[in-house]
Order: C-alpha cells, then structure tokens, then sequence
C-alpha cells in the first residue's frame, strides 16, 4: 500500500520535471515533504477526455495537465464525502477483474500523480519504522492512479487515488505491496490515453510489480517523526543514520571516545609534597645560643667559608659528632632536634644549618 509521500519541489519545476501546458488550480497545493491522506496534491491527466473519455477535436483537448486533486477518490455517484471508505489506494488485481467501485473509472480516467518518494513503515515487533524509497537519480517518480469529479453541495470535488501491485522482491521485506511506477514515456503516454474507453491487454502489463532496472530504487530508514500528519521537516526524506542525532551519530561518538587517551593520571610519590612541605615551611625555632633573626649568609659568603684555611674549620671530632647527628635522623623530619653546639668561629655555619 502507499499511505504517505513526498513532493517538496517547487511548482514551477515540477511543471519543467513533467512538460505539460497548464496547472489547474495550482494555488491550492503546498509543497510538502509529508502528504498524507485528504489533503491536496498535483495531478497529471489528459485535459479533455470529453463525457465519453476520448479526446475532443481540438488539438489542445488532448495536451496533458496538472490539477491539484484530493488524495482519497469519491465516486461521481456519492451523494456526500464518506470518509469512512478506504479509497486511497487501489489494487491491481480489482482493475485486471474489473470489479468493485473501480470498474466505472479505470478505462475513462487515469492519472499519474508526481512524487519524491514514497513511505512504508516496516513492523518489528511493536515497533514500526518508517522507511522512504525513491529513485537513485533523485528525479520525480510518477505512480500510476485513477481519479474522478462529484458535484457536493454545488461545488465540483476532484479526487484521485494510487494503484498499487505486488512488491518487487527487492522490496518484499519492507512491504507486501508497493505503488506502480510509469518509469517511460511511453509507459505515462498509454496509461493517460483513454481514448478506447476500455481496459486492455496493454495497461495490465503496466500494472506488474517494478522491474525497470534503467530507474534503480533506493530505500532507507527514515525518522518516526513522519508518521505524525501535518509535520514537516526536510529530515523526512533523509536516512535516520546520517542525522546529526541519528544512529550512525550515535556510534560515530562512541568510536571517537574509545580512541580518546584515558586521562593524564600524574603519579605523585608521598615524599614529593612532603618534601616541598618541609622545604617552604617555617623551622621550629632554635634552641641555639645565637639569634635566630640572623639572616642566612648569601652563595657568596657560605663559598667563602668553606674555602677558607683550615684554621677556621671545625675539628675532626666536631664534624663527626654533626655527620652523626644529621645521619641519625631524617633532614625532613619534623620532629625537634637538639642543635650541635659548635665552637666559637663557627656562628655563620651553625645558624645557616639551624635555618635550612
């Protein structure tokens, strides 16, 4: 079946796409990326197929046109729009039979109805997701369909609806069923011509399932979003995978976050911010005879002691009792320490290792 399709052209090159003379009623159409049922959309018919259904005298009688019709067909006998009556499709099988509500139409008027593409919504489980097919070369595909006029309360209503047949077997997952494609001239020329008023040989060929391998079919998985009557969206007839929110996005951002590098996790030794502690913190105050105001002697000073003559230098005894000190206990310590008391000629040293 063909419940939803799309024609978003422009009219003017819809008009070009299709070559015909004049567009009855063009005011009345809306592009739409979305046309569902009871709602209005252009038609291609013979502009005068007289009350017999063959054309007139005049030249201009058998030009094709466009006239914007209703989807869903009201027969010219109805008394009122039944809008209970499910006429928005048609199958193949009544016309080869010639049977049912068709019967009065199908040999006096035909019509192509231009499209984009067409919907079909695949059930899974509980679910349905809407798929959009299309031709490969993204020109207009024109489906076969029958229409016809009623005079209601005094105003002309035209309405047409889409002949559909068995699904190529491309297709056949999707749906059971699938529009009939006139892919040719020839193909539009013999279905619009009415002129033997009669249903023949030849148009029951057309209506077979699709076969033209010149006009390749695409189909794809479109957003569930179409399936709401009256919202429209250019994404409509774009696949769900290359949204910026759709599927292909989604994986897309995981294959990019499992090739990140894991985050930077610095290794930081305990010494290491107890040693920076130690080092800028405050020492415990001295115990030492001398003032603890006294600056540290500068690079310069401290070289110049210790090259100075061994005179000045602290006895053997002294720098052993110092090394055995400073090696008994850690430098980081925070522990209290009881200072070495040096010999007189020592106060610079002693005070700069008090302080360090």
């Amino acid at each position: 079946m063909c419940g939803r399709f799309s024609l978003r052209w422009n009219r003017d090159d819809i008009v070009n796409d299709v070559d015909v003379d004049d567009w009855v009623d063009q005011e009345e159409f809306v592009p739409r990326y979305n046309i569902a049922p009871r709602t209005q959309a252009p038609v291609i018919r013979r502009r005068n197929p007289g009350p017999s259904g063959s054309a007139g005298n005049n030249d201009n009688d058998d030009s094709l046109i466009i006239q914007t019709m209703k989807w869903g067909l009201v027969p010219h006998w109805s008394k009122f729009e039944d809008k209970t009556l499910s006429t928005t499709n048609a199958r193949s099988e009544n016309l080869l039979e010639g049977r049912g509500m068709w019967a009065s139409i199908q040999g006096k008027k035909r019509c192509a109805i231009p499209c984009q593409g067409y919907y079909e919504w695949l059930t899974k489980g509980k679910d349905k997701l809407p798929h959009f097919t299309k031709r490969k070369d993204g020109r207009l595909l024109l489906m076969a369909g029958l229409y016809d006029s009623v005079v209601l309360e005094g105003k002309t209503l035209w309405t047409f609806t889409i002949v559909t047949t068995d699904a190529n077997k491309e297709f056949s997952w999707l749906h059971d069923r699938q529009p009939v494609f006139l892919t040719t001239k020839d193909a539009l020329d013999l279905w619009l011509d009415t002129t033997s008023q009669t249903w023949t040989y030849d148009l029951a060929k057309l209506v077979r399932p699709y076969h033209d391998a010149n006009t390749p079919l695409e189909c794809y998985q479109v957003p569930k979003e179409v399936g709401k009557v009256g919202t429209e969206s250019p994404s409509f007839i774009k696949p769900v995978s290359s949204r910026k929110d759709g599927i292909e996005a989604m994986f897309s951002k995981q294959r990019e976050k499992a090739n990140e590098p894991p985050p930077s996790t610095k290794q930081v030794t305990p010494s290491t911010p107890k040693r920076k502690k130690v080092e800028e913190s405050t020492p415990p105050p001295s115990t030492s005879s001398f003032s603890t105001q006294e600056e540290p002697p500068s690079p310069s000073k401290r070289l110049k002691i210790n090259v100075s003559d061994d005179s000045n230098q602290p006895s053997s005894s002294t720098n052993a009792a110092v090394k055995k000190d400073i090696k008994s206990k850690p430098p980081n310590s925070p522990s209290k320490r009881k200072p070495t008391k040096a010999p007189p000629g020592n106060k610079q040293i002693t005070s700069f290792f008090g302080k360090s």
